[in-house]
């Protein structure tokens, strides 16, 4: 069912590093035309490091690893794409329906597809107030169960983080920091969380990732959290004042579900200047620079 193009299906025939993309910052994160712009961007990172991009989406019911210019520009400018978590993946291939994929649905397809090393900004986590709402990603559940490397910037600071970690540690995920001993907080260097577990270089990633195969552990992913720099963060007393701000304005406006975390994502862009933004893009960018050093030092394995 998967259709990979001829780049990726050339590549993993040759055993030679590929990183798989998400396509929900393409058709849903960024304005246009911004948004392809940051698409092609993120190839051009990867191919420079010496691997090859797969960003993954659904196209009129075909899930889709590897996407050409044509069909990049498709999932950025065509009206309609929907968002696709992996509990979307049946429905959308069976009414032939066309979506960008998030974390969970990305990650599923990836491995399904063989691949074993994924780049994305933040994940997904467990949300403030879970105790009222029980509103949790469904990325940890699908993470548990998906031998996938993923080099993210932490999770989501709108999110509650150390629940997030505790529950991270209840599904049995490996979380480590890449050459930092404290947790990212997406737009900030450091949520104000520690983690076990640090790494050093691509090819120490490479070696845990042998390790999770060598000691036929439960199928779970790797997250590798790698924090944006400190000078491209956004000014933690800024994203603070900002953030408080949101979620009062998130509760004034009634605003609940799945509707919170893109009202308040939204809200951070407006009330920094675009600070926010920057912050998120240079992430993702660093992110996906290690994912495709880790790719090629997995290759060599």
């Amino acid at each position: 069912m998967l259709v990979l193009s001829e780049e990726v299906r050339e590549a993993t025939g040759a055993g030679r590093p590929v990183v798989a993309l998400e396509s929900t910052i393409i058709a849903h994160g960024l304005p246009r035309p911004r948004n392809l712009q940051v698409a092609l961007e993120l190839e051009d990172v990867v191919r420079r490091e010496g691997a090859v991009p797969a960003t993954i989406a659904v196209l009129d019911g075909q899930p889709h690893v590897g996407l050409d210019k044509g069909q990049l520009e498709r999932v950025a400018n065509e009206d309609g794409i929907r968002k696709l978590g992996h509990r979307d993946l049946p429905l959308a291939v069976a009414s032939g329906a066309s979506g960008a994929t998030t974390v969970s649905a990305t990650a599923q397809l990836a491995a399904l597809a063989g691949l074993r090393v994924f780049a994305t900004g933040g994940l997904g986590g467990v949300h403030r107030e879970w105790t009222a709402t029980q509103d949790e990603s469904a990325d940890l559940g699908l993470l548990a169960r998906t031998r996938i490397t993923v080099v993210c910037a932490g999770v989501k600071s709108i999110l509650d983080v150390p629940a997030t970690l505790q529950r991270l540690e209840t599904l049995g995920v490996a979380v480590a920091g890449y050459r930092t001993e404290r947790f990212p907080g997406f737009y900030l260097s450091d949520s104000g969380h520690p983690v076990d577990w640090t790494l050093r270089d691509p090819e120490q990633v490479a070696e845990v990732m042998r390790a999770q195969d060598a000691l036929g552990e439960p199928e779970s992913a790797l997250i590798v959290a790698n924090p944006v720099p400190p000078e491209q963060q956004l000014d933690p007393g800024l994203h603070a004042r900002v953030l408080d701000e949101a979620l009062r304005a998130c509760e004034a406006e009634g605003i609940t579900g799945q509707a919170v975390t893109p009202f308040l994502l939204a809200h951070l862009v407006r009330h920094t200047d675009g600070a926010s933004l920057r912050a998120n893009l240079a992430a993702v960018r660093g992110n996906v620079e290690l994912a495709a050093r880790i790719a090629t030092a997995w290759a060599m394995r």
